[in-house]
């Protein structure tokens, strides 16, 4: 299905939905963060999704990221909270999505890098060369949070 990310655009639609989610941050013990390119929108981006009834955020967390790259990780702290309401997702059904968002820190624990049917391409990147890479504004600041080593105010 495809998305599109609104970002304190006064054009965005009005969203229509709110639903926990959960993302990551992975970093292995070189320093490499782990990304997965989204086949919805081309970009570069955490592995993270929507939570299921039944489960925690750390859960959701986990299973999106092992779903999304083949990766078992382990939840160690949280990065930040998100839940801009000027930040919404529009799929092509109709859905008008509030973020409402924990991105917590994890480490590599098992599991082999493995595309999904989200993704086409599942890497690990050195810090510096995250920069560079085509990604919405939302995950980029999760990965600058992350780097910046400061829990962000919530918002």
């Amino acid at each position: 299905m495809a998305r599109r990310d609104y970002e304190n655009d006064p054009d965005a639609p009005e969203a229509n939905s709110l639903v926990p989610a959960a993302s990551a941050v992975v970093v292995d013990e070189s320093g490499r963060i782990l990304l997965q390119r989204r086949r919805d929108n081309g970009m570069w981006a955490l592995p993270g999704g929507a939570m299921h009834l039944g489960e925690s955020l750390p859960d959701c967390a986990v299973r999106e990221t092992r779903e999304e790259t083949g990766m078992d990780v382990e939840v160690v702290s949280i990065v930040g909270t998100y839940s801009d309401p000027r930040h919404v997702f529009a799929y092509d059904d109709g859905e008008v999505r509030q973020e409402l968002s924990i991105c917590f820190l994890a480490r590599p624990v098992a599991g082999q890098l493995a595309v999904s049917e989200e993704s086409t391409d599942v890497r690990w990147f050195e810090p510096g060369e995250v920069d560079a890479l085509p990604m919405v504004a939302a995950v980029r600041k999760r990965v600058n949070d992350w780097r910046d080593g400061t829990m962000p105010a919530a918002r």
